[in-house]
């Protein structure tokens, strides 16, 4: 017997069925409520990249009417919970366009693993959430990115002409780890670390990092994505005192980029007084007011940076998407420099590092298999060649670790400095110093007891000179023999 077919719990499957064929999960949510701040907050869940659920909050003015503009917030690296844009958010809302921030996603992403694309799809999610909403413009909207929300957003747009235009704030024109080495450059400097370390970290480490594929997304290059952006209305703003991506060549690449896609309508502004995220600061090392983030403050929005943002939407969204301009960029006081070192960066520190210790390997090797010592001509080579090849091995492994270490960590505030060097890196400068003088007395000694000297000894003698000669040409390059 057939049951009768009810047209309600019909419509409701094909709901749900279009809804899940759009990428969104119509997921129980907690019931819109509105606030004393005139803001209307939804709790919702969606479906992101590789149908991770994300959740989040649309918010919307509780005087707002008819179609209304709407745009995904896109956070900077890091956990990126949504509290740490609420300023960004609520500021949108208030001028009458529906903002979604959400949780960011922590499957797939961690400190060792970027995928760009996923955090796109996750972007472009949002978007089909909010082109599906009731008293959303479907076609006016799209997606605001900050610091590596500027790669993540023109990637996304890229992808969808769903995408209505794009906002970044502190966003890169240069791959991750050149931003990165740019913003460790300009931290060590500003805690008065000068001499050859900065150009350490931004040279031959982050080369070397490279070459071992550690740095996660580090080669990603962003122009192709803003090449594509032929026809979507961009504004790409940075903070004046932006320290973490270089701000003027960004604002340079950006600019030249889009006006070669033929985009017609890309707006390059600086925030005054502001920082890396649009926030109040006094130099770009501080925050002035604002909330709390992890013990640490994000200053409050500056005066005139959300109505920038906010008037340029709903030009946008007027259709009336303002013609290409660029305001006069700030100094930026370091420039950035291209990473070197290419595939087999690692290999130069390999060798040295088995040169050295080739001498304590075959001596161990040698008690192990219960061979005949072969002796050198006097106990004072032997303690000499020792002291040279163990000194060797923790000279190229401390030269390697002391600016990797900052690489790795991503702040230089932990650094001890004394004399405007790192302790550490000061040490070892020292100490390099002093294995060149060691290799010299070694190398005398050995000369005037060459003909006494057994063959494996004499072998190992020069194999660990070598390593020495070798040494002094890459503690150049590393600058540990550079004031």
């Amino acid at each position: 017997m057939l049951l009768p077919i009810r047209p309600l719990p019909l419509i409701r499957l094909l709901t749900l069925a279009l809804a899940l064929a759009a990428g969104i999960v119509l997921l129980p949510a907690a019931p819109a409520r509105a606030d004393g701040d005139g803001l209307v907050r939804e709790e919702v869940s969606f479906t992101g990249g590789g149908g991770l659920t994300l959740h989040g909050t649309v918010l919307t003015s509780a005087t707002a009417r008819g179609a209304r503009p709407g745009i995904v917030l896109i956070g900077g690296s890091g956990a990126g919970p949504r509290e740490e844009y609420r300023q960004e958010a609520e500021a949108f809302a208030r001028a009458g366009i529906t903002t979604l921030v959400h949780d960011k996603r922590t499957t797939g992403y961690s400190t060792m693993h970027r995928d760009f694309g996923l955090l796109a799809e996750d972007a472009l999610a949002g978007v089909r959430l909010l082109r599906g909403r009731a008293g959303v413009d479907p076609r006016h909207v799209g997606l605001w990115g900050f610091s590596e929300g500027g790669w993540v957003a023109p990637l996304a747009a890229s992808r969808s002409s769903d995408v209505a235009f794009v906002v970044t704030i502190g966003g890169s024109g240069y791959s991750p780890l050149r931003t990165q080495t740019w913003n460790l450059d300009t931290h060590l400097r500003h805690r008065g670390i000068t001499g050859h370390f900065p150009k350490a970290v931004a040279g031959p480490a982050a080369g070397l990092t490279a070459s071992l594929g550690v740095f996660p997304a580090a080669d990603y290059d962003p122009l192709p994505a803003l090449q594509r952006l032929q026809h979507t209305p961009v504004l790409a703003l940075w903070g004046q005192y932006d320290n973490q991506v270089p701000p003027r060549e960004s604002a340079q690449i950006f600019r030249r980029t889009l006006a070669a896609a033929g985009n017609q309508h890309t707006v390059i502004g600086f925030v005054p007084g502001a920082a890396h995220n649009g926030h109040r600061t006094s130099d770009g090392f501080d925050r002035i007011g604002g909330p709390l983030h992890h013990g640490k403050r994000l200053g409050d929005l500056p005066p005139g940076y959300a109505a920038t943002m906010t008037s340029w939407v709903g030009e946008v969204a007027a259709d009336r998407p303002p013609a290409s301009r660029a305001a006069t960029a700030p100094l930026q006081p370091i420039a950035s420099t291209p990473v070197a070192g290419g595939r087999y960066a690692w290999l130069a520190p390999a060798l040295l590092l088995l040169g050295f210790a080739a001498h304590p390997a075959g001596g161990l090797l040698r008690r192990l298999g219960r061979r005949r010592r072969t002796d050198p001509a006097s106990p004072r080579s032997a303690v000499l060649l020792r002291w040279l090849a163990g000194l060797g091995v923790v000279e190229v492994a401390g030269a390697l670790l002391c600016p990797l270490a900052v690489l790795a960590a991503g702040d230089a505030t932990a650094t001890p400095v004394l004399a405007g060097r790192p302790v550490t890196w000061l040490l070892l400068q020292g100490l390099a110093v002093g294995l060149l003088v060691l290799a010299a007395v070694t190398a005398a000694t050995a000369w005037r007891e060459r003909r006494t000297m057994g063959r494996a000894w004499r072998f190992r003698t020069l194999l660990t000179l070598a390593a020495t000669a070798g040494f002094a040409l890459w503690a150049v390059w590393w600058g540990l023999l550079i004031p």
